[in-house]
């Protein structure tokens, strides 16, 4: 029976298996507790949150869209499908993002794209994420949907992502006053209308450059494989990249800017030492007026937390009606450090490079910036390392 292959830790078969129900109802219910506990407590707008994560968690493990293994596979052997499911993913999230940037709100919400410098702290930052997540085994919303999954190896690299995380904001001043030109922004510059034509080009030509590598390499296209229900997955990735373009136009319009992951890594990671008599206070990257009030909230309240509880929640439920959870305590040591290792990397690339592949990459080019676009190539450079370095570990480069 064929299997397709997201990563070392998620396996998606098209057979179908029962659902696990046991499993299911309760997240369910947890899902819709949490909801109502949230817009009772914070706001409904919040609870809305919560479910979209959920929705992006679903999405996410049904189409087995990742961003690790798509990088890798085109890589090592010019496959480039989950490339070319990115491209469009970006495409259908530009065509939404640029017009209601351009007029500043959205639904009567005010919005903003994610918009950052242009320089070393992106290009050392995302480098390092790129091959932190080749040997961790997943990006940071890979990591949050096979962890919520049941992945323990994938649990043991979100822990690791979060003490890079904190470690990173030891330095994230450091790496603010290295050399760096002012954001660049193609819709600010050009207008709507330009802005939108390039990046479509530009998403086209990517596109047409995978096409042609991989029948260069393969005298065709390698077909994507075996897809099964709606209900129990697989996904065509084609799926996942509209359902993930949607889910950060329902952020933007939610939350008035960008869906992110990694900055509520940060802030679990200074609770916890805050938690434990730590005066994380006192450092400077949490004596920005915003970060310090983050601080000092409860967690529910930060948006990037709440969608990301929802991601591990609906993955969970999405693993269940695959039938497909499943407990694997023993994890080779070899893989184990690479866990480590490729979450500690990870979480330091994103804190100091403005974001990960979700919130740097996918938000900063959806929102026409330069930075989006020099840390999609300094990650890909940086994966190119990551896979060269898997065999070590005793990983597949495949």
């Amino acid at each position: 029976m064929s299997t397709i292959t997201v990563d070392e830790n998620v396996r998606v078969t098209p057979s179908a298996k029962p659902i696990q129900t046991p499993a299911v109802v309760p997240a369910v219910l947890l899902l819709i507790a949490g909801a109502i506990y949230i817009a009772q407590t914070v706001k409904g707008r919040q609870a809305l949150l919560f479910l979209l994560g959920a929705m992006a968690g679903l999405v996410l493990y049904h189409a087995a869209f990742g961003f690790t293994s798509a990088w890798r596979v085109f890589i090592t052997d010019r496959r480039g499908g989950g490339l070319r499911a990115q491209m469009l993913m970006l495409a259908v999230a530009t065509v939404l993002f640029v017009p209601s940037l351009a007029s500043g709100t959205l639904f009567g919400q005010t919005v903003r794209g994610s918009i950052s410098p242009v320089g070393l702290a992106v290009v050392a930052g995302a480098f390092m994420f790129g091959a932190g997540m080749q040997l961790g085994g997943g990006c940071a919303s890979g990591t949050l949907y096979a962890a919520g999954g049941g992945s323990v190896r994938m649990l043991v690299t979100l822990a690791m992502f979060i003490a890079g995380s904190v470690i990173g904001t030891v330095h994230a001043a450091w790496w603010a006053r290295t050399p760096a030109i002012k954001p660049f922004s193609l819709l600010e510059r050009f207008g709507a209308a330009p802005a939108l034509a390039l990046s479509v080009a530009a998403f086209g030509l990517i596109a047409w450059a995978t096409i042609t590598l991989e029948r260069k390499r393969h005298g065709r296209l390698v077909p994507e494989g075996p897809r099964g229900s709606w209900l129990q997955g697989p996904w065509p990735m084609v799926w996942g990249a509209i359902g993930l373009a949607m889910v950060n136009f329902a952020a933007l319009a939610l939350s008035g800017r960008p869906w992110g992951i990694t900055s509520a890594f940060a802030l679990w990671g200074a609770k916890i030492l805050a938690g434990s008599g730590v005066n994380v206070a006192a450092w400077p990257y949490w004596m920005d007026a915003s970060r310090a009030s983050q601080l000092k909230a409860g967690v529910l309240t930060d948006v990037t937390s709440v969608m990301n509880f929802g991601i591990m929640i609906g993955a969970f439920i999405a693993a269940g009606l695959a039938g497909r959870i499943g407990r694997q305590w023993r994890v080779p040591a070899k893989s184990l450090t690479a866990a480590v290792a490729g979450g500690l990397v990870m979480g330091y690339g994103a804190r100091i490079g403005f974001g990960c592949n979700i919130g740097a990459y996918f938000g900063g080019v959806i929102s026409t910036s330069l930075h989006g676009w020099l840390w999609f190539v300094s990650a890909l450079a940086g994966s190119v390392i990551g896979t060269r370095m898997r065999p070590w570990f005793g990983l597949s480069v495949r």
